[in-house]
């Protein structure tokens, strides 16, 4: 039997797992790594075993050891679904990444689809597609609507809903199906597609037959680009999206800094205003409005982040 995230294929070993498991929630992380070691002599290909074998250990203290589990999953598991690429960035046993794995990100999103707007707006207070759609509002005045929107990362559409009745022709994108069939169903897009911000735009589903560059006049990424370290790609891709004069809305979370971007233990990507600024500038862009405010909370804890809306100039 070939080992899965929830199972080792092996009975013995799983149930070490399991034991390992309660040991951790009761408290002793030192016992449930040592007992998870037992538990991957049964079944040494198990990937999300040495996942959790280097969860247990980091919370034991144990750095180094913890490293030397992760870089064992990522020896499995060159896709690396779990991102144990990021958790190696943490524990500063690896350069920090400019992005994570598509595939980690495709697979967090899709086993999150069902439970998704439940999770964030109800318990976590999210308030971003809302307040990003008053922005583009006070940013296009009496502009009219939008010949065509195209909403970046739209997950199950909740910044959809906002725009809706201010365009006529709405475009979603986003890496996970399973977030793509839950947008469908709110019966709001035009055009539905998966899509990888951060891959280049040959061969992008942004570009598809019948999709012609430039063809926006409002580009949003409402929540998305914490989930990439290096916006240039993904600035590059809005530009070539936009016509001139468009506006290209999108919030990042705050990364409190004078520059640059950093991982937060969340597995997010935070982003200072001026590596923002400046990412812009290159990609074309000049901005229009921008706003700090809490998107959500986590932990108990509020999540600072800053919205822009900028312009196509070029």
């Amino acid at each position: 039997m070939q080992p899965t995230q929830f199972s080792s294929g092996d009975v013995i070993a799983d149930r070490r797992a399991d034991y390992a498991r309660m040991l951790a929630e009761s408290g002793d992380p030192a016992a449930a790594a040592e007992l998870m070691e037992q538990a991957l002599e049964l079944a040494p290909a198990w990937a999300a075993g040495w996942l959790r074998l280097g969860e247990y250990r980091e919370k034991a203290g144990l750095g180094a050891e913890a490293a030397e589990a992760l870089r064992q999953v990522l020896a499995l598991d060159p896709e690396d679904i779990f991102g144990a690429g990021l958790k190696l960035a943490l524990l500063g046993a690896t350069e920090t990444p400019d992005k994570p794995p598509s595939r980690y990100v495709e697979a967090l999103f899709d086993d999150y689809a069902d439970r998704f707007e439940q999770a964030l707006v109800e318990r976590l207070d999210y308030s971003v597609p809302g307040k990003l759609a008053a922005l583009v509002r006070k940013a296009r005045g009496e502009g009219g609507p939008f010949d065509c929107a195209i909403d970046l990362g739209c997950g199950t559409g909740l910044f959809g809903v906002e725009i809706r009745s201010t365009v006529r022709r709405l475009e979603g994108f986003d890496l996970s199906a399973n977030m793509l069939a839950k947008a469908g169903e709110k019966g709001i897009y035009d055009h539905l597609a998966r899509s990888d911000l951060s891959l280049d735009a040959e061969g992008s589903e942004l570009f598809a037959e019948g999709l012609a560059r430039g063809r926006a006049d409002l580009v949003a990424a409402a929540d998305v680009l914490m989930y990439l370290g290096d916006l240039t790609n993904a600035f590059s891709l809005a530009a070539e999206l936009a016509c001139p004069g468009a506006l290209f809305a999108f919030s990042v979370e705050d990364a409190g800094t004078p520059d640059g971007f950093h991982l937060a233990p969340s597995l997010r990507y935070a982003h200072s205003e001026a590596y923002v600024r400046a990412a812009l500038a290159a990609a074309g862009f000049e901005i229009r409005e921008i706003e700090r405010t809490t998107i959500r909370m986590d932990g108990g804890k509020p999540v600072f982040g800053i919205l822009f809306v900028a312009i196509r100039a070029r």
